[in-house]
């Protein structure tokens, strides 16, 4: 009669283990599809801009890489509030994950906007309030990302880190409210008040930048939690060996 009711757990956590092998390459599928349809209908449908040229595409990817960078800092925060809540390894291995999206994401806002900041403004940077707060949480963290990969891995560093991660989400709604509360050169385009977006094609276009990015995003923490938590028991059974061996010299 043990057999059986041993048998069950295994079953449902081999069953399970598969259904999360199935949706992660779901997702990795839908958002591989969604880049490839989301570059065709940029480059070949949406209208070139007036004013800019061809140079606006870049708006396309500038500003849902920028919600991308969001939606890391966000996950950071939650894995990190968690982690200093529950101290499980999950938590932890979600707020890595998170932070590394919004250091990823970060930089390709970094790096996008003074491309289009050449052409709209004649120079690659200005300490416009939106680029410099949104250039500070990018340094926020990267110093998350520094700490965890040479300060070690032990708990006291762990919880430094997930304090880092829980102060740097204060920084978001300064980016977002930088440029109504203090002005700046930094255009408002999908905001009230902004020059908007006048063909169908380019809001469709936008629409699915907001979509490929967040499934990017998705993909990008799942995997890096996966990768972290395998990291974590490999670690612990490589302690148990080296005990065990400890006990039979």
């Amino acid at each position: 009669m043990s057999e059986p009711t041993a048998s069950v757990p295994h079953a449902a956590r081999t069953g399970a283990r598969e259904g999360g092998e199935i949706a992660f390459y779901a997702l990795l599928a839908l958002a591989a599809a969604a880049c490839l349809v989301t570059i065709h209908l940029i480059f070949l449908k949406a209208p070139v801009e007036a004013t800019m040229g061809i140079v606006q595409k870049i708006f396309y990817f500038h500003v849902p890489a920028a919600y991308a960078m969001y939606v890391g800092a966000t996950v950071c925060f939650v894995g990190s509030a968690g982690y200093l809540a529950r101290g499980t390894r999950l938590w932890d291995a979600l707020a890595r994950a998170g932070a590394e999206v919004a250091v990823t994401m970060g930089m390709m806002v970094l790096i996008s906007g003074p491309l289009w900041a050449a052409k709209a403004w004649g120079v690659y940077w200005t300490w416009d309030p939106r680029l410099t707060t949104s250039m500070l949480s990018v340094l926020i963290y990267v110093a998350y990302v520094v700490l965890r990969a040479f300060a070690g891995d032990g708990e006291s560093e762990r919880k430094f880190a997930a304090a880092l991660g829980v102060l740097g989400a204060a920084n978001l709604p300064i980016i977002h409210y930088s440029v109504q509360k203090w002005g700046g050169n930094h255009p408002k385009v999908i905001t009230t008040g902004g020059g908007g977006l006048q063909h169908p094609d380019m809001k469709l276009c936008l629409a699915l930048g907001f979509l490929t990015f967040t499934l990017l995003a998705a993909v990008l923490v799942w995997t890096r939690v996966r990768i972290e938590l395998a990291a974590s028991r490999l670690a612990e059974k490589e302690e148990e060996a080296i005990e065990l061996g400890a006990v039979e010299d």
